[in-house]
This record gives structure tokens, C-alpha cells and sequence, in this order.
């Protein structure tokens, strides 16, 4: 009589895990672009449009230059993942459920989710520890059908394709009363790049009272493709300098400030004077080729729908009489 064989140490491992993780990228909807038809009178098949009909939304009230505004009513969502912005911050959530079968004599315990993030910056294999909100080691009973959830927010600094790693961990109990670690890894790619391009131009004025002052221009550029507003522009000087605001800023109307649409540009610009420094202090901060660094460009925005966003460029220099 032929018995069956017993299972290797290899297949039992490959048997399906008990637990599942589902990632969910969270960011707020953006508005659901439509183009209305315009109003056609002098149409030869007799198709006559009112103007309710020509608008996006008929029930709204407001017409502008006979077109509606081309807004649907309704929010788009956004892609599992798709991409980032840089400035921005990517959160998503993790779910581990256990899969385990209602009636099957598995248990799991000790559940341990563990998220990395690969920068395009970073060495080739360097991954990152990422801190979750909504931790749970150390609860106990984790029924079958039972999920745990954490939230997961990465400021990104840098351009480029991000990998996110998570490593999920747990004990799998049988009905003999066996214990196995099991373990294993996902990994989600997204590419982050730039919302606000900004270039920078400085150049130096007559000296005041025998001290320098400098011209500091920038260009901001909406590299994306939503509309955002910028809510503040300034510089943070480097000792000995002191900055003076030229931009709207300066009136302390906040309604004023500009709305960038998808490439838009805007000019920003501040004046930079010397101020009173000490004994070594200017040849410590002059580096080779007589360039002073003058400071860092500090911007900052929110999207249409409300998400802000931060860029600081690196240290801008301007060059010595």
C-alpha cells in the first residue's frame, strides 16, 4: 500500500501566508476638468444649444462669456500610487489582515510591519527606517478576520523614482502547537518630481555706507499640472546679511498672493545688505572665487484642493566687489 509522502521543509514554506498587506496611497481629490459645449446659433442642422445646456454643471446660476465653467461637479481620485511632488508630503495606509479561515486551528501573533523608504539620492541597497502612526506591537489577539492599520508620511525632498519597502513579520501557531516565524516583502514604486521650478539670479548694487548689498531675483514656474498658490516667498540670510522683501508680501495683503497655473511664471525679488559681522566672519563664510553665500530661498504653497507644499533651495552666492 503506497503512503503518502511527507511534505518537505521547502514546500511547507511555500505554503500561502497567513497574513495579508494592502497599501493605499492617500492624497485628496483633485477637481474633474470638463469642457462644455458652447452655445451654437447658427448651427445649418438646426441644433440650437441654451445656454444651461452649454455649462459643465447646467444647475449652477453663473455664466461667463456665454461658456460655463469647465468644472464637473464630481472629484477625480487619484491613481493607487502614480506620482508625487517634491515639497510635498506622500502618505499612504497599511492594512495586515489575517487571512487565516474561520474554523482553522492557525493562530497568529507577534505581528510586526516594518516600512523602508530608497531615495534617488541615496547609496545603491541604503534604505531608510519610516516612522508609522498607529503603532501596535504588543496587542494581543489577532482573530482571523482581524485587520491592523497604520499611516505612513514621508516628506520628499529629493527628484527622482522612490521605493517604498515593508516587511511584514508574525508567528504562525498550528494545531500541534508548533511555532514559525514567517515573513515577507513588498515593494512600491512611485517618482516624485518638481511642482515649483525656481531659478535664481544675483547681482550686486552700488555698496551702502561702505557695506555690500545685493539683488537677489528669482523665478518661480509651475512645472505641474494643477494650479497652486504661493503663500510666501522670503529668504533666510546668512550672518552678516539682512533681507528686504520686494513682492507682494510687502503691502501684508494676503489676497494678493499669485496663483500659479500649470506653466505660469512668476518673479520674485529682495535686496540683501551687509550688516554688522565679526573679526574672521566674512573670510569664513567667502568660499574660493571671492562668492559670498548670501542665503537660502524659503518658498511655500497649497494645491487647489488645500494640500501645502515647502522648497528650499540650497545656498545662494553672489559675488564680491
Amino acid at each position: 500500500m503506497s503512503r503518502a509522502r511527507a511534505p518537505s521543509v521547502g514546500e511547507s514554506l511555500k505554503t500561502p501566508h497567513s497574513v495579508s498587506l494592502k497599501v493605499l496611497r492617500l492624497s485628496r481629490p483633485s477637481l474633474a476638468p470638463q469642457t462644455p459645449l458652447p452655445p451654437d446659433s447658427s448651427s445649418p442642422l438646426g441644433l440650437h444649444f441654451s445656454a444651461h445646456a452649454s455649462r459643465a454643471d447646467p444647475s449652477g446660476s453663473s455664466i461667463r462669456d456665454g461658456f460655463g465653467v469647465g468644472l464637473a461637479p464630481a472629484l477625480l481620485l487619484p491613481e493607487s500610487f502614480g506620482g508625487a511632488y517634491v515639497g510635498e508630503t506622500f502618505a499612504c495606509a497599511l492594512a495586515a489582515n489575517n487571512e487565516v479561515p474561520s474554523g482553522d486551528p492557525r493562530e497568529v501573533s507577534g505581528l510586526k510591519v516594518v516600512a523602508e523608504i530608497q531615495t534617488p539620492g541615496a547609496a545603491a541597497g541604503t534604505w531608510v527606517g519610516v516612522g508609522l502612526e498607529g503603532e501596535h506591537e504588543g496587542e494581543e489577539g489577532f482573530e482571523p478576520g482581524a485587520s491592523r492599520q497604520w499611516i505612513l508620511r514621508l516628506a520628499l525632498k529629493e527628484e527622482g523614482q522612490h521605493t517604498l519597502g515593508v516587511t511584514v513579520t508574525y508567528t504562525e501557531t498550528g494545531a500541534a502547537g508548533e511555532a514559525r516565524t514567517r515573513s515577507f516583502r513588498k515593494l512600491y514604486q512611485f517618482a516624485a518630481t518638481n511642482l515649483v521650478g525656481v531659478r535664481t539670479k544675483a547681482g550686486d548694487l552700488p555698496p551702502r555706507a561702505g557695506r555690500g548689498r545685493y539683488a537677489l531675483e528669482a523665478q518661480l514656474e509651475n512645472l505641474g499640472e494643477r494650479g497652486v498658490a504661493i503663500e510666501s516667498v522670503s529668504v533666510a540670510p546668512r550672518p552678516p546679511f539682512t533681507s528686504t522683501s520686494l513682492n507682494w508680501d510687502v503691502a501684508g495683503d494676503a489676497a494678493r498672493a499669485p496663483v500659479l497655473n500649470p506653466h505660469d511664471v512668476y518673479q520674485v525679488a529682495f535686496i540683501l545688505e551687509e550688516g554688522e559681522e565679526k573679526k574672521g566672519e566674512d573670510e569664513e563664510q567667502t568660499p574660493a572665487g571671492g562668492k559670498l553665500v548670501l542665503g537660502q530661498l524659503h518658498i511655500q504653497w497649497r494645491g487647489s484642493m488645500g494640500d501645502r507644499g515647502t522648497l528650499t533651495t540650497g545656498w545662494l552666492t553672489g559675488r564680491r566687489r
